[in-house]
């Protein structure tokens, strides 16, 4: 355990994510996981176990920023700058798909916990920062209410997709992607409306968070 030894908390997080979602699959999203995971990184159970020492959340908060890291890194800035916004977003989701799909187990678990009253204002939290993160990507640069607005939109796209994404069963998970797919083009026929309507030119834009009321949520 000496290559690990002088890591801070921070770093130890970050290290057992990806392990931590794997091994929450089967033991919960619970100390056995940590314990687990802190084996197989090598590194010392009681540290790991005071790295999260905030229980089932902070291990949630974990593997999903490391999901955030790795989507940057599965769709880097070059790529996005040829593509257009709705490509982009598009692109982005299906990354976190992707690398969400082995653990897809870990993941039903963990937004079983997310949608306890009491993690309310945490899951929320980590929705906004995924959201965040993807139009950054994607070179959102707004500083006005668009900024708000553009990430309660992809925030409530995301969300529908995750209830779909964790029951779906067909291949390379085509009816996720499909309805993902059709949710941005919701967004964007809405907009383009909507530009139109105000005598505004047309192009793609993914916006306003008015559209959020029209998204239709699958049954849980």
């Amino acid at each position: 355990m000496s290559d690990t030894q002088d890591l801070t908390l921070d770093e130890i997080r970050a290290l057992l994510a990806p392990a931590l979602a794997r091994h929450a699959a089967f033991d919960g999203w619970r100390p056995q996981a940590v314990m687990m995971a802190a084996q197989e990184k090598r590194v010392d159970a009681d540290v790991a176990q005071l790295a999260f020492d905030d229980g089932a959340i902070e291990m949630i908060d974990a593997w999903f920023a490391s999901i955030d890291a790795r989507m940057l890194d599965a769709v880097p800035a070059e790529q996005l700058a040829t593509l257009s916004i709705r490509k982009k977003i598009l692109a982005l989701v299906e990354a976190r798909l992707a690398l969400l799909a082995p653990d897809r187990e870990a993941l039903r678990r963990a937004l079983a916990i997310l949608a306890l009253p009491t993690n309310a204002a945490r899951a929320a939290k980590l929705a906004w920062r995924a959201a965040d993160i993807m139009w950054r990507a994607a070179g959102d640069t707004a500083a006005d209410f668009n900024h708000y607005t553009k990430r309660t939109t992809l925030t409530a796209v995301y969300a529908s997709t995750l209830l779909v994404f964790v029951d779906d069963e067909s291949e390379s998970h085509a009816d996720s992607r499909a309805f993902l797919a059709r949710r941005v083009e919701n967004v964007i026929q809405f907009e383009k409306a909507k530009a139109k309507w105000k005598g505004v030119g047309g192009g793609e834009r993914l916006s306003l968070a008015r559209f959020i009321g029209r998204l239709r949520y699958p049954a849980i």
